[in-house]
């Protein structure tokens, strides 16, 4: 008796599959549409779509690239329920820094390298 009610139960979940992909798709879209339009005027914009975002919000990262050959990069936070979207003010330029290294034959010369500060964390 249990097998037929089962089977039942798959049968009738089977169309809220299709739909819920659909609306995934539906979310992707209305987050691209939402962050583009904040998308900077002047240079070209690449966007990333988080496929699902999180439980309230949808994000998505956009890079712009400059006529100078630089990049900025930015956050898109979109609202699932006020379907509202902010844009982050572009995130700092990678810095060339100048740091102390010792070579094989133990003289200390500088060592060009690029900063960010990015950094690992503990959750």
């Amino acid at each position: 008796m249990r097998l037929p009610i089962l089977l039942i139960a798959l049968a009738a979940a089977t169309p809220a599959l299709a739909s819920s992909d659909e609306a995934w798709e539906q979310f992707r879209a209305d987050v691209e549409k939402a962050c583009t339009a904040l998308a900077p005027a002047e240079g070209e914009t690449a966007i990333e779509i988080n496929p699902f975002g999180s439980e309230n919000y949808g994000a998505a990262l956009l890079i712009t690239t400059l006529a100078d050959g630089g990049a900025d990069r930015y956050v898109c936070i979109y609202d699932k329920k006020a379907k509202t979207a902010e844009l982050t003010a572009a995130f700092e330029q990678p810095k060339d820094v100048s740091m102390p290294a010792v070579t094989s034959d133990g003289n200390v010369v500088p060592e060009e390298t690029t900063k960010t500060d990015t950094h690992l964390v503990k959750p």
